[in-house]
C-alpha cells in the first residue's frame, strides 16, 4: 500500500517541524539518536534563514503502508518547487497556523493542488499558541475552499487539529493530546491509492534533479504505470520531443533522511534512478516499445530580473576560486537547468547575463549559494519584467502584499505603501492590538521597501507576498532620496580620511578596508552623490608628528548584508560579491567618466 502526500502551507506555518514530528514517532531514527531541529532542512542557508529553500522527499512506514512525504518551501520566491514536486502526489496536508489564519501562499499553493484535483487534509497547526482560535480558521480555510471553486469532493475536506512543536494531532479539541497516530490514520483513509497500472508499459516523469559526488546525477519522480527494475533500459524523451535510450544503473526508494537500495519499484511509488546522465526536470522516462511521452506541470514565469556580470574592479580575482567568464556561464546555466523557474539569458556583451528568477529573495540565494562555492562576480540592482498586451499598454508585474502592524504604526506604512502606488484591498483590526493590511502593490514597489519597514515599524512588522498577475503600469515611485560617498582615490581607508568623511554622511566601511577608485564608501544626506578620499593620511608638520593624532571617533558602520545591497543599489550601481566581501560600486568606476556621462545625460534631457 502506497500513499504520496506532500505538506502545503504559508510559511512559517510549521510545514518543516511537522515533518519531523512524523519521522521521529515513524521509528525512523534510533532511540538514542540525536536529531536536530528541522532536519529537513539540509542545506546551510535553509538553517541560517529558518526557510525552506528546496522541496525534499522522505517516506516513513506505518502499519505496513509506505508513506512517501513531500516537503515543500513556504516563501512564494521557491513556489516553483512546489509546483513541480505536486504532480508526484495524489494528495495534500494543508497547515494553516492557528491564529494567523489563512495567507498569501495559503491561497496561492491551494490553487495549484486544488487545480490538480488533489485530495485536501486541514491540519490547524499550533493550537498550543495563547492566541489560538481554531474554529474560526477552519470557517475561513472553507471560505478559501469556495473562492478557489473547489468540488464538492473537496470541500468535504477532514479537518485535524496538531501541534507539530509538541507532536500530536486530534480529529476534535475535546479529543486527549498523545501523538500524531490521528494523522497517520486520516493520511491512509482520506488519500487515494495512486492511480496506474503496474502491468501497462513503463512510464515516469522526472520531477527533480539531485547530485551526488560519487554516483553524479540523480533522477527522482515518480512512476506512472508499469514496472521498473535495475538494468532496464529506458527511453529518455525530453520536453522538446528528443528521445535516446539509457539504462538504470541503481533504483533507490526514499526512508527517512536517506535512501535506500531496491532492486525494482512499480507505479505510483516515489523512486530515484542513478545512471542517467543526459535527463532534465520534465523529462519523462518510457518503455523503449512504447514511447508515450508525460505532460509536465507548467510552471508560472519569472518576475524579476537582474544582471550577473564578470567583476572588472581592480580587486578582481584575489579573493574568488572562480572568476572568468567560462566559469560563470557554466555555472550559471547548470542552475538554469535544475532550477525551472529561473531563466537565463546572454547579455549584450559575452560577460552579461540576464538572470530572471520569481523574486528578489530567488536571485539573492542564488547568489549567496555561488559566493559560498567561491564565485566572484558583480549584480546589478533587480528590476521587474514588463510585458504588453495587444493594444500595446505596457503591462507590469502586480503583488499581493500582507502586513500586520501594531496599530500605533498603522498611519506611517498605510502613507510608504500609498506612494509606492499600492491599492488596500482589506484591513483587519485584531483583539491582539494589531491590523493586517492586504494591498495589489507592483512588484518594483516592494524592491528596498522591507528595510523600511522594518525601520518605521522597529522591527515589530511582518510582510509577506506573493505573485498577483500583470496589470496596467502604474506610474512612477519614490527611489532612494540620498546620495552615496564614492571613493575617487585606491589605497587603504585611515582614520583620518574617514574621520574627514564622517562629516559628510553614514559610513559603510572601516579604518583599513582596500578601496578603489567608483567604489561606494558611505551615504551622504543631499540627494547628489560625493567623491571623497578616504585614504589620505595625517602627515608630518613643523608642528606635529605624522602618529600624534587627536581622538577620533568614528561611528560603527551598518553591516550590508547581501539582502540589504540588492535593496539600496540604484540602477547606476552594482553589487561586487566575493567568498569574503560584498562591496557596492559604480558601474562606471572612472570619476571623470561618470560626470561626463550625466552631463550628456542632463543635455539629451
Amino acid at each position: 500500500m502506497i500513499r504520496n502526500i506532500a505538506i502545503i502551507a504559508h510559511v512559517d506555518h510549521g510545514k518543516t517541524t511537522l515533518v519531523d514530528a512524523m519521522l521521529k514517532q515513524s521509528s525512523i531514527f534510533h532511540a538514542k539518536e540525536q536529531v536536530q531541529e528541522r532536519v529537513m532542512d539540509s542545506l546551510d542557508l535553509e538553517r541560517e534563514r529558518g526557510i525552506t529553500i528546496m522541496a525534499k522527499f522522505t517516506g516513513i512506514f506505518y502499519e505496513g503502508a509506505k508513506i512517501n512525504i513531500v516537503d515543500t518551501p513556504g516563501h512564494s520566491d521557491f513556489g516553483g518547487e512546489v509546483e513541480r514536486t505536486l504532480g508526484t502526489v495524489d494528495g495534500v496536508l494543508l497547515l494553516v497556523d492557528a491564529a494567523e489564519g489563512p495567507l498569501a501562499q495559503t491561497k496561492y499553493v491551494l490553487r495549484k493542488a486544488l487545480g490538480l484535483g488533489l485530495k485536501p487534509i486541514v491540519v490547524i497547526n499550533k493550537i498550543d499558541r495563547p492566541d489560538a482560535r481554531p474554529l474560526e480558521i477552519v470557517d475561513k480555510c472553507l471560505d478559501l475552499f469556495i473562492e478557489l471553486g473547489a468540488d464538492d469532493d473537496q470541500l468535504e475536506f477532514p479537518v485535524l487539529y496538531a501541534s507539530a512543536r509538541n507532536g500530536y494531532a486530534k480529529r476534535d479539541l475535546d479529543d486527549p493530546e498523545v501523538d500524531l497516530k490521528p494523522l497517520f490514520d486520516a493520511i491512509i483513509s482520506e488519500i487515494p491509492a495512486p492511480k496506474g497500472d503496474p502491468q501497462a508499459p513503463f512510464q515516469m516523469l522526472i520531477s527533480s534533479i539531485d547530485w551526488d559526488d560519487y554516483v553524479g546525477r540523480i533522477a527522482i519522480g515518480r512512476i506512472k504505470n508499469g514496472q521498473l527494475t535495475v538494468g532496464q533500459t529506458v527511453t529518455v524523451i525530453d520536453p522538446d520531443g528528443n528521445e535516446h535510450n539509457e539504462k538504470v544503473a541503481k533504483l533507490y526508494q526514499f526512508v527517512g533522511l536517506s535512501r535506500s537500495e531496491k532492486a525494482s519499484a512499480q507505479a505510483g511509488d516515489i523512486v530515484a534512478i542513478v545512471g542517467l546522465d543526459e535527463i532534465s526536470i520534465g523529462c519523462t522516462l518510457a518503455d523503449p516499445e512504447h514511447r508515450a511521452p508525460l505532460p509536465f506541470v507548467k510552471v508560472d514565469e519569472p518576475t524579476v530580473t537582474m544582471d550577473f556580470l564578470v567583476n572588472d574592479s581592480p580587486l578582481a580575482g584575489q579573493e574568488g576560486k572562480y572568476v572568468t567568464t567560462r566559469h560563470l556561464h557554466d555555472r550559471l546555466h547548470r542552475e538554469a537547468y535544475a532550477n525551472i523557474s529561473m531563466r537565463v539569458e546572454d547579455g549584450p556583451t559575452a560577460d552579461t547575463w540576464h538572470v530572471s528568477g520569481r523574486g528578489e529573495l530567488h536571485l539573492a540565494v542564488l547568489i549567496e549559494t555561488m559566493r559560498r562555492e567561491g564565485y566572484e562576480f558583480a549584480v546589478s540592482r533587480p528590476r521587474p519584467i514588463f510585458k504588453k498586451d495587444e493594444n500595446g499598454q505596457v503591462l507590469e508585474p502586480l503583488e499581493l502584499l500582507t502586513v500586520e502592524v501594531p496599530e500605533e504604526f498603522l498611519g506611517t506604512v498605510m502613507e510608504h505603501l500609498g506612494s509606492r502606488q499600492g491599492k488596500l484591498l482589506d484591513m483587519i483590526h485584531s483583539e491582539s492590538g494589531t491590523v493586517r493590511l492586504e494591498y495589489d502593490i507592483p512588484a518594483r514597489s516592494l524592491l528596498g521597501f522591507r528595510s523600511l519597514f522594518l525601520t518605521e515599524t522597529k522591527g515589530y512588522g511582518v510582510m509577506h507576498h506573493i505573485f498577483n498577475g500583470y496589470g496596467p503600469y502604474r506610474g512612477d515611485i519614490p527611489k532612494r532620496n540620498h546620495g552615496v560617498l564614492v571613493a575617487y582615490e585606491a589605497g587603504v581607508a585611515t582614520v583620518f580620511g574617514l574621520y574627514g568623511a564622517q562629516d559628510r554622511g553614514t559610513l559603510f566601511i572601516t579604518p583599513g578596508t582596500q578601496v578603489y577608485e567608483g567604489m561606494i564608501v558611505g551615504e551622504t544626506g543631499r540627494p547628489q552623490d560625493i567623491d571623497i578620499n578616504v585614504t589620505k593620511k595625517k602627515h608630518l608638520t613643523s608642528l606635529r608628528a605624522a602618529g600624534s593624532e587627536e581622538a577620533m571617533r568614528l561611528s560603527p558602520p551598518p553591516e550590508i548584508t547581501l539582502e540589504k545591497a540588492l535593496e539600496y543599489i540604484e540602477s547606476d550601481e552594482l553589487i561586487e560579491v566575493t567568498p569574503k566581501n560584498i562591496r557596492l560600486r559604480k558601474r562606471i568606476l572612472n570619476r571623470q567618466e561618470r560626470l561626463r556621462r550625466q552631463k550628456w545625460g542632463q543635455h539629451e534631457k
